[in-house]
């Protein structure tokens, strides 16, 4: 079942430590979800792997080992 953002970023902070690293691994799992959508959104508008690895603050060869499994531009 999916939680809105901002009831999980609430729920990070909780006293209860079940229910804080359940809501960290939720925002870990968001957070996964969005790099690969801009990711892919980035490199269909003409971006270097350089160019995102710079913007996700990790290597060159880090972004793509990651991101360019199967893309027929890489």
């Amino acid at each position: 079942m999916a939680t809105p953002t901002h009831d999980v970023t609430a729920a990070a902070a909780a006293d209860d430590p079940a229910v804080g690293l359940r809501a960290v691994r939720a925002l870990r799992e968001l957070a996964e979800r969005l790099e690969v959508l801009q990711v892919a959104s980035a490199r269909r508008r003409g971006w270097s792997w350089q160019q995102i690895a710079d913007a996700l603050g990790v290597t060159r060869q880090a972004a793509h080992k990651k991101h360019a499994h199967g893309r027929k531009d890489d």
